[in-house]
């Protein structure tokens, strides 16, 4: 029999976050039973904490996230299309730098978890008073709502407020300070949300040839969705199912970079780093880049070993995409604290000029007959960059299944579905003074169900929004001579403030942000991803090329 030995299943290692002071009211220490120290907590404290983190997390990003998107601009091997993105990234972080339009129009499900010492003292409805200060953060600031209740089980209905959050509060005396509330802030837009997976393995996975021919298969899979160059985080093993997924978020959002280099018979995680160079290395080979061709798939890698059950081998796999939203906090005797993002984006956008990052630019004015348009984008191959100006019709899930619902009982396919491009997204709210809150584009694979209908009802031969389709979609254009257009991911302060110059409300206003729109748009970015002749970007790049015996 093994003597008793206790770890941690991940040891965090030593805190050496970059800390700013919120306030040291709202703090006191008192003395308690046997000469204890005591920290006290108002309960205010909780929601001004929550509110600040998350207005921080929606206008910075932390310093070496933002260094990461620099040295893609000044790697000789990236790609042009790579720079461009990676430009258009430091651009946009700049401009929601400013505090008024958020770094991306989903601006998220509100994640928080605390770990609360044994000798902090509050009124007990902890959880409560953070949920309070993201209902203050949402509804004072430009950001959106996505929080959907279920009324029954087939309706729901918006919020209103973007709550409920996901709060998860811990007994735990974090970094081994009893006198301490430690908490990781996050805001998880759907796009990477729905990038999380997990896969049931053996222990025939556990292998070197193995494990890498299946991340070759499984990453490709990511797509472009989720708005890379990601932050990719991988799980071998696990307690549990959902103990790999909970730790693949966390590690994507760099919490458990400080565990240890090794593992031990305590059992406990770690990090192995020369894994994690190995599949950036691949990822870099995969030719799907940051979104449009190249080696920039992923900024970094964690992977994370941790213990399992003989007969289970869960791997997870989790991203955190360009809108890398998270902060660290804490409170201590010493005041409240909050991590210190980036103010001054700026200082990391080099001088760089359009020769730098692109190739030939096709301008398409969109004020033209569809037949026009598509005869135009019909003389350009797949990959051609593009500048679009003139009117786009916005519409995503909700619209496309009411439209859907007419068509089915025999009405017509709207007139600004066949007259303009349609454009997925949903803008967060408009601040005062500005024609469109933050509108980058939604996930197109979610709207895939609908192309061939509506194509074949006279409408959607243009689609705009960002990451890969689905065969059906590529199947669709080339029978109907349609045309599917990347937008890039990511940059929706950007497209709010330099590209939208109008927007109204055509048809469902009664939806929000959901409705029928039309914008004006202006020398707006996209790229041909699938044309009119049944060839698509992203189908090749999809394709594993490992196999056994090669890595």
């Amino acid at each position: 029999m093994t003597d008793f030995a206790y770890s941690s299943l991940l040891p965090l290692g030593a805190d050496t976050t970059d800390y700013r002071l919120v306030t040291d009211e709202g703090v006191d220490v008192v003395s308690g039973p046997g000469g204890r120290k005591f920290l006290t907590i108002e309960p205010e404290i909780f929601t001004q904490l929550t509110a600040e983190a998350m207005h921080d997390i929606a206008h910075y990003l932390r310093p070496a996230h933002l260094a990461q998107l620099t040295s893609i601009i000044d790697d000789p091997l990236s790609s042009p299309n790579d720079r461009f993105v990676a430009k258009d990234l430091l651009h946009n972080a700049n401009i929601a730098a400013g505090g008024v339009l958020p770094m991306c129009q989903d601006t998220g499900t509100a994640i928080v978890m605390g770990k609360r010492g044994r000798h902090v003292l509050t009124d007990g409805d902890d959880e409560a008073n953070i949920a309070r200060g993201v209902y203050e953060a949402y509804t004072s600031l430009n950001l959106r709502y996505s929080q959907l209740a279920p009324l029954t089980t087939w309706d729901e209905r918006n919020t209103g407020t973007n709550l409920p959050a996901q709060i998860e509060l811990y007994a735990e005396d974090p970094d081994g300070h009893p006198d301490a509330y430690k908490f990781l802030f996050m805001a998880k837009g759907g796009g990477s949300a729905n990038k999380s997976y997990l896969y049931q393995e053996t222990k025939a996975l556990l292998n070197p040839t193995s494990f890498m021919r299946f991340l070759d298969e499984k990453l490709r899979l990511i797509g472009t969705s989720a708005c890379p160059p990601y932050h990719l985080a991988i799980v071998i093993g696990g307690t549990s199912a959902e103990h790999a997924l909970k730790t693949a978020k966390l590690a994507s959002a760099k919490y458990l970079d400080n565990l240890p280099a090794q593992g031990s018979m305590l059992a406990h995680g770690f990090r192995d780093v020369e894994l994690e160079a190995e599949v950036l290395e691949l990822t870099r080979n995969f030719g799907i880049g940051a979104q449009f061709g190249g080696r920039y798939f992923c900024h970094d890698v964690r992977v994370i070993r941790l213990p399992r059950h003989g007969a289970s081998c869960p791997v997870a796999i989790a991203v955190s995409c360009s809108a890398d939203r998270q902060a660290l906090a804490k409170i201590t005797p010493s005041g409240v604290w909050l991590e210190r993002l980036e103010t001054d984006p700026a200082r990391y956008l080099p001088e760089v000029t359009a020769e730098d990052v692109s190739d030939e630019v096709v301008k398409i004015d969109l004020n033209r007959p569809m037949a026009e348009i598509r005869a135009e984008l019909a003389q350009h191959p797949v990959k051609t960059r593009l500048s679009l100006s003139g009117p786009l019709v916005v519409a995503r899930d909700i619209a496309h299944a009411k439209i859907a619902e007419r068509l089915d009982a025999g009405e017509p396919m709207p007139q600004y579905l066949r007259d303009h491009a349609v454009y997925y997204a949903g803008p967060a709210k408009t601040p005062e003074g500005y024609a469109s809150g933050s509108f980058g584009p939604t996930t197109a694979g979610r709207m895939d169900a609908y192309v061939e209908k509506f194509q074949a009802a006279g409408g959607s031969y243009v689609m705009l929004a960002k990451g890969n389709r689905s065969g059906q979609v590529t199947k669709a254009c080339q029978a109907y001579g349609g045309f599917y257009l990347g937008s890039i991911g990511g940059p929706a302060a950007r497209l709010a403030q330099d590209c939208i110059k109008k927007v109204e409300v055509l048809e469902y206003a009664e939806l929000g942000m959901e409705a029928v729109w039309k914008i004006e748009v202006e020398d707006f970015p996209a790229f041909i991803v699938v044309d009119d002749k049944g060839n698509d970007f992203f189908a090749e790049t999809s394709k594993p090329t490992l196999t056994i015996g090669r890595r």
